[in-house]
């Protein structure tokens, strides 16, 4: 395995979407397979998000998607945040978030939310780091968000 690694917008097809997730499905809390059929939630992400990616020998080892379609609210929505197993730990998610949070601001979004649930504390943290804070819990999930500075 080389270290040399690609970032890329939009590169991965549906399929090769749909493998990353299946790969990374153990490491959602809980497990993303659990909570939507992975292959159509693929199709969802290759028709509507903007994916930031992560690539290494040609296999998509980092993901951060997100919907840039509410303009009306002016609010972006980060729907999934992965990374293979073993990588991460290495910057590869903080990176991707980076990418698509100044995304976000250069499309005039006011804030950017996501959802995590409340036992998945690495990935909260990582949010923390990047200045998300919560705004409000529902369960066991979590609805963070993140002001642009794009307010009107």
């Amino acid at each position: 395995m080389s270290d040399q690694l690609a970032f890329c917008l939009n590169k991965a097809s549906v399929t090769e979407i749909a493998t990353h997730l299946m790969r990374c499905d153990a490491d959602f809390v809980p497990a993303l397979s659990s909570r939507t059929d992975i292959s159509s939630y693929a199709h969802k992400i290759a028709g509507n998000a903007a994916r930031f990616e992560a690539w290494a020998d040609g296999i998509l080892i980092g993901l951060v998607a997100a919907y840039c379609n509410d303009s009306e609210r002016r609010v972006a929505y980060i729907t999934s945040v992965s990374v293979l197993k073993e990588r991460q730990g290495s910057g590869i998610a903080s990176r991707l978030l980076e990418q698509c949070i100044e995304h976000v601001k250069d499309q005039g979004f006011a804030r950017v939310e996501l959802e995590v649930d409340s036992q998945n504390g690495g990935a909260t943290r990582l949010y923390e780091k990047k200045h998300f804070i919560i705004n409000r819990k529902n369960g066991r999930s979590t609805i963070m968000q993140l002001h642009t500075g794009k307010d009107a």
